[in-house]
């Protein structure tokens, strides 16, 4: 073994050895039980520090083992947020800008200004609750809301209290008071009937100066297959209804139909929803609604700007309601909801409007400030992890070099043997990030020569890299880190030079296949 330690005299050399030889042991004590093995295969070294493994029964397959993590995880995070609540909240400010498509000019004749379009905030809605863990089965609630319209508002204030009551169901007690509906008590219930079926029964009673108006609601869902759910839902109360519907909810699109029959409302409504598979996990969207209210189409799209928001505009055009636009953020727990009110009519240019001009302001606000600004962000974050591993990376930056000084015996052998035999040889080799660009070759330095350990790796004239990061291998470690890194390789075979360049997760084979039957110079 090349780094057991009686292998070398030198007392330097020795002790270096010592350390990697203590590395390696416990790598092998990992590879060879198969549950860490298939631990660390999926979630690498920090699914090992794990609390909770030693309890967790032997011989379970991958699929099992990444359950098992994922429930140790799930209940490491609980007991975090034990004592953490879980704030809520929406932000909606109606905006009725009419006047921009319905002006009548013998309105405005005769007021000074007239000829200004009057843009007006007409209502508000702030809503927000905090969630409060009592014990491990009971949580506290508190919710409240202010509303205006017009001129006119009102508030009120929940408080509920729920308890998990089994693994199949749990229950929910609520008190609230109000302004506008005065007091209310409300009862809602939670309940598995089968692994594939639920049901959830809510009833309440609003106390007011007309009396007492109580309430019921019922909800029965079915998992139809694996991605589709059915509903059932009955409302009996102020505005009584019966209502089902089906969702399908896939990696790559979203789908619901719901058709309800109740007083005064009845409708039908299809949407559909398709999901892009990139970074920014882009969606667009339509709908239609028909029912006694009339007709609504509405139509748009979505798009993550930042790691915890997503941005989405949508135009709804309906009769008789008209035209609207509604822009709405989601940043993290919190909502802002904007819709526009453009016009009560049917007109071609509050639609073109209503769908050009969101699209040309996210344009130029994602080239203008989104994109430089996650850009900075980015290389902040990188470099405060490069801080914070700078520890990590000194050491493994020593170790690598003390594998090096422990191959150089063992590289002479293996370089006369090629060349006894016309074989493989490493004229140089390079890992890291490579830059062409002229006014960042100072970037050069994060490249580190590693052509000794890839000598090393080399058998009967072969040198063969598996799937997976080069940053790992004997003599290696990452010298630029949270960077695409590459790796550039200068050898000999049969006596003839050739170069390759491969990707720092690529598998790499050398020679190629042409080459062990050919003897021309070439380039790879």
């Amino acid at each position: 073994m090349l780094y057991h330690p009686d292998k070398h005299r030198d007392p330097e050399l020795k002790r270096q050895a010592e350390q990697l030889f203590n590395l390696v042991h416990q790598a092998y004590e990992v590879l060879s039980d198969p549950q860490s093995r298939a631990i660390y295969d999926i979630y690498g070294k920090r699914g090992l520090e794990v609390e909770g493994w030693e309890v967790v029964e032997r011989k379970r397959s991958p699929a099992e083992i990444r359950e098992e993590f994922e429930r140790l995880q799930r209940e490491r995070d609980e007991r975090r947020l034990q004592q953490r609540t879980n704030p809520k909240g929406t932000i909606s400010v109606g905006v009725d800008a009419t006047d921009l498509f319905d002006r009548y000019e013998e309105d405005y004749e005769d007021l000074p200004g007239g000829g200004f379009p009057q843009i007006e905030i007409n209502k508000m809605h702030i809503s927000q609750s905090i969630e409060a863990p009592l014990t491990t089965t009971d949580t506290a609630i508190l919710s409240g809301s202010l509303s205006t319209q017009n001129g006119n508002g009102g508030g009120n204030i929940n408080l509920a209290l729920r308890r998990v009551t089994s693994t199949k169901g749990w229950g929910e007690v609520e008190f609230g008071a109000g302004d506008t509906h005065g007091p209310l008590f409300g009862m809602k219930l939670f309940r598995n009937l089968t692994p594939r079926c639920f049901v959830t029964t809510q009833c309440g009673l609003q106390f007011s100066s007309r009396g007492v108006r109580p309430g019921l609601t019922t909800v029965l869902a079915r998992h139809l297959d694996k991605n589709t759910m059915g509903y059932l839902q009955w409302r009996w109360g102020t505005q009584s209804a019966m209502n089902t519907s089906i969702v399908r909810d896939t990696k790559t699109s979203h789908f619901t139909f719901a058709l309800q029959l109740g007083i005064p409302h009845s409708f039908m409504m299809l949407s559909y929803q398709y999901k892009f598979q990139d970074e920014d996990q882009t969606r667009i969207k339509g709908s239609v609604k028909t029912g006694f209210f009339g007709t609504v189409v509405e139509y748009g799209a979505e798009r993550k700007i930042s790691r915890h928001s997503v941005l989405g505009a949508t135009v709804s055009v309906g009769v008789p309601q008209g035209v609207s636009l509604k822009i709405k953020l989601n940043r993290a727990s919190q909502n802002y909801f904007f819709p526009i009110h453009l016009t009560d009519q049917l007109l071609p240019s509050a639609v073109f409007y209503a769908t050009v001009g969101p699209l040309v302001f996210y344009l130029a606000m994602h080239r203008l400030v989104i994109k430089p600004y996650m850009r900075a962000q980015k290389e902040e974050e990188l470099e405060k992890h490069r801080e914070s591993a700078a520890t990590d990376i000194a050491r493994r930056k020593q170790e690598a070099e003390s594998a090096v000084r422990l191959m150089q015996e063992s590289v002479r052998r293996i370089i006369e043997a090629e060349e006894s035999r016309m074989g493989l040889i490493i004229l140089n080799a390079w890992y890291g990030k490579f830059v062409t660009d002229n006014s960042r070759r100072h970037e050069r330095a994060k490249v580190i020569d590693v052509t000794v350990p890839l000598q090393c790796l080399v058998k009967d004239s072969k040198l063969i890299l598996t799937e997976a990061s080069k940053a790992g291998l004997p003599g290696f470690y990452d010298p630029c880190l949270g960077e695409e890194k590459s790796l550039k390789v200068l050898y000999q075979f049969r006596g003839v030079m050739h170069q390759v360049l491969s990707g720092d997760t690529e598998a790499l084979r050398i020679p190629k296949q042409c080459e062990s039957h050919g003897s021309r110079v070439g380039t790879v």
